[in-house]
């Protein structure tokens, strides 16, 4: 009967978008991932009432005011320390997902967003500037979690020729984060002073909603499979996400998986770079998060009102422009997410880094010539949505996919402890040395951007192959030549026989059976 149930009459392994791999995708995506892109725009529209609620704090606590250079770089703390925690949270990745799942990390982490909600939007009703500063660190480390952790979840419980469209619901949910941020903080809605605390505060919202309903869904089949050993706990979690499908060839492809590591155990950072059967990996995981954040996509988005302004736009209307570049953050997300498994990876992360570069240089000429000839202001716009549009596309989300799908289950919580470290260190740099960069390069320093972007590409090109619809096993077989190592493939033996049957029986095996197919085998 179990049999019946577990495999469909022609044989085929199951790869059907079911109504619980969309939910789960869209759940954590949105409870999450949206969030980070959210508390990266969030702090532009009300910058100045934030100043002003400072200087208003420091003048009642100390009799006078600061002056506007210490109010920048207060501010600045404000807004950079989001990053620090985010740095903070990916360090924490691996521990957190071995010891409580991947769902079970996202749902215990959002005990950090309603602290960091309550913190900054009681603040100004406190008078205490320290809450926001804070609220954004603690909600920083739950950004640096999430960020790893839902690319990590889905590209788990997904079908391998669906891997690729769900590793990229994320980056879209981010973008549309953005999006919601700048609607909201048009003046007409909650751009004006006295909304600044709920227009921080609001992050509880999505939060509470994925709290409710994420926990009604199972687990990782992978995790509970070659971690917990819970076979049962994993062909129930595979019905669920599953359609009618070969659900038996999905458990013999983690097994196959199982048998090549030479440890279930979780490998540490350190025992990840000292491993020379994924140094490859390592190297690509460490040249794509680097370059996301290096080809200078954070700068564009600080850049950006200068350069609308430059080109004519009226300042008050600018607000409504950058929401246009918001908008079409989302539809290049959108186009990436809906090609990915049809064109592929590395078409999407070659095309998106060299349109980037393209457009990186186009700004440093439409900068240095825009005094002479008129036109140039509007070809510096095109460029930055380019650039915006080039980064959407690819670039955004693909690095998170590739850090998953690069490493089998021992290797993948380090992989993304790597990635999410690099991505976060990297975006900070980028704040804090991208001012002095175009302090002494002028219009030039676009072309250090435009650099990382051709070198990002070029790797791909060369290194990276295609990892469309192939199983992790396949992934490390690929790179098994160039890291001179080989991968033994075992088939499948009586004891794997014997396990399968007492697994479509929904048994969980005990340590004597081990023992018994053991003694049965010989």
């Amino acid at each position: 009967m179990a049999e019946e149930v577990l495999i469909e009459p022609n044989g085929k392994s199951g790869g059907h978008l079911t109504t619980s791999l969309l939910a789960v995708a869209f759940l954590s995506s949105f409870g999450s991932s949206m969030l980070y892109g959210y508390n990266l725009a969030v702090v532009n529209s009300p910058a100045v009432y934030i100043k002003d609620f400072f200087n208003q704090t420091i003048v009642r606590r100390n009799g006078s005011g600061v002056d506007e250079e210490t109010l920048t770089l207060i501010y600045s703390v404000t807004v950079s320390i989001f990053a620090i925690g985010g740095l903070v949270g990916s360090l924490t990745v691996g521990m957190q997902v071995t010891r409580f799942g991947r769902r079970g990390t996202l749902v215990h982490s959002t005990v950090l967003v309603f602290i960091a909600g309550g913190l900054m939007g009681f603040s100004r009703l406190c008078g205490s500037p320290e809450m926001i500063i804070i609220g954004r660190f603690i909600i920083g480390i739950h950004a640096g979690i999430s960020l790893s952790v839902v690319p990590m979840y889905l590209g788990e419980i997904a079908p391998k020729n669906l891997r690729g469209f769900l590793g990229l619901v994320p980056s879209i949910f981010i973008c549309i984060g953005v999006f919601i941020a700048q609607i909201l903080g048009l003046h007409e809605l909650l751009g004006k002073e006295e909304h600044w605390p709920l227009f921080f505060s609001l992050v509880v919202v999505p939060t509470f909603i994925q709290l409710m309903l994420l926990p009604w869904f199972p687990e990782s089949p992978r995790y509970l499979l070659m971690e917990k050993r819970n076979i049962h706990a994993t062909i129930t979690a595979l019905k669920w996400y599953r359609a009618k499908c070969n659900i038996q060839a999905e458990v013999e492809e983690m097994q196959e998986e199982q048998r090549s590591l030479s440890s279930v155990e979780t490998v540490s950072v350190l025992q990840l770079f000292r491993d020379p059967s994924v140094r490859w990996q390592v190297v690509t995981v460490l040249v794509v998060n680097a370059g996301m954040q290096l080809s200078g996509i954070d700068a564009i988005w600080f850049y950006t009102n200068a350069i609308f302004e430059n080109a004519g736009i009226p300042t008050h209307q600018i607000q409504y422009t950058t929401v246009g570049t918001g908008a079409i953050e989302v539809i290049a997300g959108l186009i990436g997410c809906f090609t990915i498994e049809r064109v592929g990876r590395r078409p999407l992360m070659i095309g998106g880094f060299s349109f980037m570069g393209i457009c990186c240089a186009g700004i440093t000429f439409s900068l240095l010539l825009q005094a002479h000839v008129s036109f140039m202001r509007y070809v510096s716009v095109a460029c930055v949505v380019g650039i915006i549009a080039g980064f959407c596309i690819g670039p955004a989300g693909v690095p998170f996919l590739m850090t998953g799908e690069l490493f089998k289950q021992s290797h993948r919580p380090s992989a993304y402890i790597v990635g999410g470290f690099l991505n976060w260190i990297s975006n900070f740099m980028v704040g804090f040395v991208f001012p002095f960069l175009q302090t002494s390069a002028g219009a030039f320093c676009y072309l250090v951007f435009c650099g990382v972007c051709v070198g990002v590409a070029a790797y791909v090109f060369f290194i990276i192959p295609e990892t469309k619809n192939k199983t992790f096993v396949e992934i490390s077989q690929m790179f098994a030549l160039r890291n001179a190592c080989k991968i033994e493939n075992q088939p499948l033996g009586t004891t794997d026989q014997l396990k399968l049957k007492k697994m479509n029986g929904y048994g969980t095996l005990e340590p004597g059976d081990v023992d018994k197919m053991d003694r049965t085998e010989k």
